[in-house]
């Protein structure tokens, strides 16, 4: 068998360990915490769904490939709690992205390393609304189950409205409906 194939294979097994890496927030109607990879699958299709409403054009494509990438690192690094102190680990991430990206093609591998660097750098038109639509999910998710995982961590409603005012980049009255439903979920639950 071709050589690549292989290599492709090998990354797709790799990938079934992002099943195993459990976020802090729990589906809606489940008593089970989602783990990274329906994590991605939804906010892939939450993308898709968001494109028509977008402040600025952005390549669909390009969007769903890095929202479907992004978390591949968790393999390595674990999921970090958006409100941590240290959230922010590229450097330990980076090297994730290149050993797991690493196990395919040179070609593909360059592809999506480059396509997980923009989405963390934020930059471009879609990696914004790419990380956009990955902040605002948990936050529909903790509205929806009354604010489950910032009372868990004992968030504050200052802590969720600064870390999510890029959902303002994706659509203003997306951010106004956010804030709202944020601050009405803080005054009833948390």
């Amino acid at each position: 068998m071709d050589q690549n194939l292989l290599k492709v294979i090998e990354f797709s097994l790799e990938l079934e360990k992002l099943k195993n890496v459990l976020r802090r927030t729990k589906p809606i109607g489940l008593d089970r915490f989602e783990n990274s990879a329906e994590h991605s699958w939804q906010i892939a299709l939450v993308a898709l769904s968001l494109v028509p409403h977008a402040k600025q054009a952005v390549d669909t494509a390009k969007v769903v490939s890095m929202l479907l990438l992004h978390d591949v690192v968790e393999i390595d690094t674990g999921d970090k709690f958006a409100y941590d102190a240290n959230h922010d680990d590229y450097e330990n991430e980076l090297a994730a992205a290149k050993r797991i990206f690493g196990l395919l093609p040179t070609e593909t591998c360059d592809k999506f390393l480059n396509l997980w660097i923009e989405f963390e750098q934020a930059e471009t038109a879609d990696a914004r609304f790419a990380k956009a639509v990955d902040r605002l999910l948990p936050v529909i998710q903790n509205i929806s189950n009354k604010g489950q995982s910032w009372i868990n961590h004992k968030v504050t409603v200052d802590q969720v409205l600064h870390k999510n005012a890029g959902i303002a980049d994706l659509n203003d009255d997306l951010w106004s409906w956010v804030k709202e439903e944020v601050e009405k979920t803080f005054s009833e639950h948390v």
